[in-house]
């Protein structure tokens, strides 16, 4: 039963963003144009590590897709619940779990392929990168759009109004933007800085996809990069389960 209304939920929503087209290729924007024009800019730089510049920015890219993304999917719920969704679905028999992970599981599925548009148009620009290590990227950027959308599920069931909302996803996610290294490795900033970054989980995952993105996978980053986002995602699914279970969804 599980699954099957998992797959139910799963359907609905995701049948509504295939029929918003513009909504799928406006969310890839801000990362495009910081490829586009931010890029080039990287071209030839000491950046550290190994690899070109492309691949220390485009892994970089695609996690700040799913961070955006994800983190401010909660404003759906917001939205159903001023228009009485939420109460009609109170009263079905579906799983509260199912609920969430069809939602969650549709986040993925519009974020990775807006992750592979990304990609490509990086590939156009000059990345090189293994495949592996590109089908790894995607595979974290899938985990850490299931944890950040099942937290953002759960904090728009604890508020009322988008300008409560609003605020508090702001307040989160742009420390994890400035201290994961997104943009650049953080590495390159002062010791006390760098130090400060390793307590942001966030940066663990940045790591991780560029080791991949250099074709490097039994690396101390990468193993640390899959045990933070399986660790994550585990917990977010089950606080957002536990919040969904108690507000009755």
């Amino acid at each position: 039963m599980l699954l099957h209304d998992t797959a139910l939920i799963y359907g609905r929503y995701l049948r509504q963003s295939l029929r918003s087209r513009f909504a799928l290729l406006f969310g890839v924007l801000m990362p495009l144009l910081y490829l586009l024009f931010f890029g080039p800019l990287l071209t030839d730089l000491p950046l550290g590590g190994e690899g070109s510049s492309w691949q220390v920015l485009v892994p970089g890219l695609l996690l700040q897709l799913g961070l955006f993304g994800a983190s401010f999917a909660g404003f759906s719920i917001i939205i159903e619940q001023s228009q009485g969704v939420v109460e009609r679905m109170r009263v079905t028999p579906v799983s509260r779990l199912a609920l969430l992970l069809g939602r969650v599981l549709r986040d993925a599925t519009v974020f990775v392929f807006q992750a592979v548009l990304l990609v490509l148009a990086a590939l156009v620009m000059g990345l090189r990168a293994p495949l592996p290590g590109v089908l790894i990227g995607f595979a974290f950027v899938g985990l850490l759009t299931v944890s950040l959308a099942s937290l953002s599920y759960a904090l728009a069931m604890k508020v009322r109004t988008p300008q409560e909302f609003g605020p508090a996803i702001n307040a989160m996610t742009m420390p994890m933007m400035l201290l994961s290294g997104l943009m650049l490795p953080m590495t390159l900033g002062p010791t006390w800085l760098d130090v400060l970054s390793h307590f942001v989980p966030f940066r663990y995952l940045v790591d991780a996809v560029r080791d991949a993105y250099v074709g490097s996978y039994a690396t101390t980053p990468m193993l640390y990069g899959v045990l933070v986002a399986i660790a994550f995602a585990a917990l977010a699914v089950t606080v957002g389960t536990r919040v969904f279970r108690t507000a009755g969804a």
